[in-house]
């Protein structure tokens, strides 16, 4: 009696075993029995999680552009002139600013820095729209990094300037060392880096505080764009910006946060350039959606009467749920293992333009999370109409 009993235990076991392959078989079945159906809804996949990934991985490229300057800043606070949106603006602070800060106890220096945009005179004629960076070789504010070629202390040359090898073309030079002319100032290239994009596409070019004025024709002195603000380990930051705040008239200080955040704010949804990306990996997933349903809903109508099989011996509605399910889940990891191949092709093709695609772990696995998803709410419109599903339609036949 026991070991009947044990015995058909094991055997219920069993079934509940064999109940999950039973699933993925029915529904590889349904997913491949129609082999023209099948490659058209892997298709549609492929196309929308390639157009999402592209989309997705333009709008990281944009925000590392946007912030890569503020991000590789060495500051606690910035000094800005009041109103600054972002790092390419190029109003000038008189330079009090920094002897106010310097005043105020557990600041451990001001470094400050020289931006705006000027003309680059190209050695063969014609000329381009630069973004020149002024700043101090021997402080640890904002410094170009990637560096490939030659080395920050290039700079102590005469007309010395850094330039990042990506916009070579761009500044119709191809070698460093060569001459060229700023605002009509002879300079020479000294040093280079390498894949430092500017999100305006005006090539950053590096040099020191005092020859970036005489680019921008800036008036002398201790006129300056920003202040990196450097805290002593220690201090309460937000006093300090209380303090400082308190002393600054035309000029605000701000979180280095805050500076990212406005930056974003102004190019990516100032401009529409988010927006358009954000609109455009959207459409991509309704188009996936669209496809991947009505392929579903027209294989769930091709075997409606297996379905209604299915019910009449004592399947549950909730089982057959778990076969559109698994099918659309079966769709989703096909379709999304073709299309990360696709995309790192893509991320790969695009890492030198001037405006590459960038995958990252957690945009990997967000775009596979969304093609499950997708996959499943595709499965509804199925889900629907095997629920409708009479039974006795079997004995009709």
């Amino acid at each position: 009696m026991h070991d009947t009993a044990h015995q058909h235990g094991i055997r219920k076991g069993r079934r509940k075993i064999l109940r999950i392959p039973l699933i993925l078989i029915l529904a590889s079945r349904n997913l491949f029995h129609d082999r023209i159906r099948f490659v058209a809804t892997i298709v549609g996949i492929v196309f929308s999680v390639v157009l999402v990934t592209v989309q997705l991985g333009l709008f990281v490229s944009c925000q590392r552009m946007i912030t890569a300057t503020i991000e590789r800043a060495r500051a606690d606070l910035w000094i800005v002139p009041t109103g600054a949106k972002s790092f390419e603006d190029t109003n000038l602070l008189d330079g009090q600013e920094r002897f106010h800060a310097l005043a105020i106890p557990g600041i451990a220096d001001v470094v400050p820095l020289v931006t705006g945009y000027a003309t680059w005179h190209k050695p063969d004629g014609g000329t381009t729209i630069i973004f020149t960076v002024g700043f101090d070789p021997g402080k640890v504010g904002l410094q170009p990094w990637n560096l490939i070629e030659g080395g920050v202390d290039d700079l102590l040359t005469p007309n010395g300037v850094i330039v990042d090898r990506s916009y070579f073309t761009r500044l119709g030079i191809s070698y460093i060392g060569q001459q060229a002319e700023i605002s009509g100032q002879r300079v020479r290239v000294v040093a280079l880096t390498n894949l430092i994009r500017s999100f305006t596409t005006a090539p950053f070019v590096f040099t020191t505080r005092e020859r970036a004025r005489t680019f921008l024709r800036a008036p002398s002195g201790d006129s300056n764009t920003y202040f990196l603000v450097q805290v002593s380990p220690g201090a309460d930051i937000a006093a300090i910006r209380a303090d400082l705040s308190r002393n600054l008239n035309d000029a605000e200080v701000i979180t280095p946060q805050e500076f990212r955040s406005r930056s974003l704010s102004q190019w990516l949804y100032g401009t529409g350039a988010g927006a358009a990306l954000i609109g455009g990996a959207i459409l991509g997933v309704i188009v996936g959606t669209v496809i991947v349903a009505q392929t579903l809903y027209s294989s769930t109508k091709d075997h409606l009467n297996e379905f209604a099989t299915l019910r009449a011996i004592g399947s549950s509605a909730f089982y057959i749920h778990q076969v559109i399910l698994c099918q659309a889940f079966l769709s989703a990891l096909i379709g999304f293992s073709i299309a990360a191949v696709l995309g790192l092709l893509i991320v790969r093709a695009t890492k030198n333009a001037a405006l590459p695609v960038i995958m990252t772990p957690n945009l990997t696995l967000g775009l596979f999370v969304l093609t499950v998803v997708m996959c499943a709410l595709s499965a509804i419109s199925a889900i629907i109409k095997v629920t409708r599903i009479d039974p006795a339609v079997v004995f009709n036949r």
